[in-house]
């Protein structure tokens, strides 16, 4: 038969009853569970303490001016090392010799090329001066044949005024003999009639006949002197012409000599200026043969060593960095996080070499890190798509170690705004960029100075 009585039942959940009494919670158990409580009650909290965001780079130290960064020393012209000045690490004032170059071309070999060329340059100068002296003679030539076509024009005006009165007074004379020919025939015309008749005798018909002859000589003399006169006003006026032609030759011939006489004295200015020029330039290049210190500071490097090794022009000799330069951090942070960074933005920078214990979200419990404050942002990405930011340090903040060098490298992380843990948990589990609510008051006042 089936076992189905209820005090059966009812044993069995006592039995177990009394054996779930004699079980015991671990003392272990126990500290586990509210050590768990802790930590969850804590983080809960935890994730409503704020946090302040930030945006993180790396970069290196620089010199904010670049008149004060690392500068290599050059050479303007090629030459051997001859000798050098300095060695490494040793600092030099501007204006100190660093090293002594000598000439490895032979147009310079000559170590009277400078007093030769000057002598060129005087020979050259004075025979500019004798030829401005030959152009100031045709000059004054070319005036005296033109004060002198003027005289001899005047001259032959007057000679051909003269025959012009001539000539008219001789036209008068011709006019009063015709005149008078003219009665002295009509005179021998009729004595002649009367001869022929009879009526007067032969001696006074001779006289009367003489002195028709005798005016007739005289009309033909006056008609000869009146044809003379005539033609002297003739060749007078060809005179003028000629005259003014002769001089005009003579001027043209002067103008032609003191025309070539400039181009001369053009042609030698232009190779006395360029022998200056050359006499410039080679006394540049006597004061290149020294390479001197740009500016004050250390000398970090020589790119050449050996006496008697050739440089070429252009080439770098050593490295200068200044004595103390203005220091900056030149940070490079992402495309994404440029337009968050205003001027004057904290920044919190760890060294290398400098050891520091950096809590991004709460700057003031960092230690080891140091203040900055954004100056420049670039307008242009750098290599890699990123923006190079200078970070200057924070006046109001502890002083950078004196012991920094150019060039270390360095890890920044540029403070923004603070927001709730939880929220910048849940941001960097998306992939979402920084809240950003206000610009920094120094920022604003850059961009009102600014514009």
């Amino acid at each position: 038969m089936l076992n189905l009585s209820k005090n059966n039942r009812v044993n069995e959940l006592n039995d177990q009853s009394i054996l779930f009494k004699t079980l015991k919670t671990p003392n272990a158990g126990k500290v586990l569970a509210k050590v768990l409580m802790t930590v969850t009650f804590l983080f809960f909290i935890l994730l409503f303490f704020p946090w302040q965001q930030n945006i993180r780079g790396k970069g290196k130290l620089t010199a904010f001016s670049p008149s004060q960064r690392p500068q290599s020393v050059e050479t303007a012209i090629a030459g051997r090392i001859s000798s050098w000045k300095v060695s490494e690490g040793e600092f030099v004032n501007k204006g100190d010799t660093i090293l002594t170059l000598s000439e490895v071309k032979d147009k310079y070999f000559d170590p009277q090329l400078l007093r030769r060329t000057q002598d060129q340059i005087d020979a050259k100068s004075g025979g500019i001066a004798s030829k401005r002296e030959k152009a100031s003679a045709l000059e004054n030539q070319i005036e005296a044949l033109e004060s002198l076509l003027i005289a001899k024009r005047q001259q032959a005006v007057n000679k051909l005024q003269q025959s012009k009165f001539k000539l008219t007074s001789d036209s008068v004379d011709y006019e009063a003999e015709k005149v008078r020919f003219a009665n002295q025939e009509n005179i021998f015309g009729r004595n002649k009639r009367r001869f022929d008749a009879g009526n007067i005798a032969l001696t006074k018909f001779q006289e009367i006949e003489s002195k028709y002859q005798a005016s007739k000589m005289k009309q033909i003399s006056a008609e000869n002197k009146f044809l003379e006169s005539k033609t002297e006003v003739i060749n007078t006026t060809v005179g003028i012409n000629a005259v003014e032609a002769e001089y005009k030759d003579k001027i043209s011939k002067a103008q032609s000599d003191l025309s070539n006489t400039l181009a001369d004295v053009f042609e030698s200015e232009a190779s006395l200026t360029k022998l200056e020029n050359e006499y410039a330039n080679l006394s540049i290049r006597n004061e290149q043969y020294q390479i001197i210190a740009p500016q004050d500071g250390y000398i970090v490097k020589a790119m050449k060593a050996g006496i008697g090794e050739t440089i070429k022009e252009g080439e770098s000799v050593v490295q200068i960095s200044p004595e103390d330069p203005d220091l900056a951090v030149e940070m490079y942070v992402k495309a994404l996080d440029v337009p968050l960074i205003q001027p004057g933005r904290k920044v919190r920078i760890q060294f290398d070499g400098w050891p520091a214990l950096q809590f991004s979200g709460w700057p003031s419990v960092s230690v080891g890190t140091f203040g900055g404050v954004v100056k420049v942002i670039d307008r242009v990405n750098s290599v890699g798509g990123q923006y190079r930011i200078l970070v200057t340090p924070d006046p109001n903040d502890e002083p950078w170690p004196e012991q920094l060098r150019i060039g270390s490298g360095t890890k920044g992380w540029v403070m923004l705004d603070n927001v709730a843990v939880w929220y910048e948990i849940w941001r960097q589990l998306n992939g979402f960029p920084p809240s950003f609510y206000e610009t920094p008051e120094e920022g604003i006042k850059g961009k009102m100075a600014g514009k």
